[in-house]
């Protein structure tokens, strides 16, 4: 009874965020057994990456699964977005492991924060190959959540997040 009462936060055909996948949908929720042990798993599905995760749907807020953010979340992600970019003198090591921390979390405003600090512009310096890899994979988690939010295209959802990087760089 409060199996289920605590799970009925998720259900199939949800869209959900997944910290270290992004946004992934519910298909549906299965009994399978393991180790002779039987669990209830939700079936998410992770289109754009071609993969399928079974999560237990007890664990699922512990791992820090949770629901799209709110349209409120998003607004504040994007004024993040315009901030100007906050850049630690620590060695690119100890930064990109803070980065990574950040993509991972789930959290919508620190993944704009890490597109906020790694965007450069036409004009600014080459970035190296491991820091545009992280800014890609931070840019990605943001765009998909914001489309599926505001029941856009991802490309349409990149667009309007370009528009506001670019229109801070317009700014500075």
């Amino acid at each position: 009874m409060s199996k289920s009462k605590k799970n009925s936060e998720f259900r199939p055909n949800d869209f959900v965020v997944y910290p270290a996948h992004g946004v992934g949908k519910i298909l549906s929720i299965d009994t399978q057994e393991v180790a002779g042990i039987s669990l209830e798993m939700f079936v998410i599905s992770f289109e754009k990456d071609k993969m399928t995760l079974r999560v237990p749907t007890n664990k699922a807020t512990a791992v820090g699964m949770r629901s799209l953010s709110s349209p409120d979340i998003v607004s504040k992600a994007m004024d993040t977005l315009k901030g100007r970019a906050r850049v630690k003198r620590a060695m690119w090591s100890r930064r990109a492991q803070e980065y990574e921390q950040k993509i991972n979390s789930g959290d919508l405003i620190s993944i704009a924060e890490v597109v906020r600090d790694l965007h450069r512009n036409d004009d600014q310096r080459e970035q190296s190959y491991s820091e545009r890899q992280l800014y890609e994979a931070a840019l990605e988690r943001l765009t998909r959540e914001v489309a599926a939010v505001n029941g856009v295209e991802e490309f349409d959802a990149q667009q309007k997040v370009g528009e506001v990087l670019d229109g801070r760089a317009a700014a500075a």
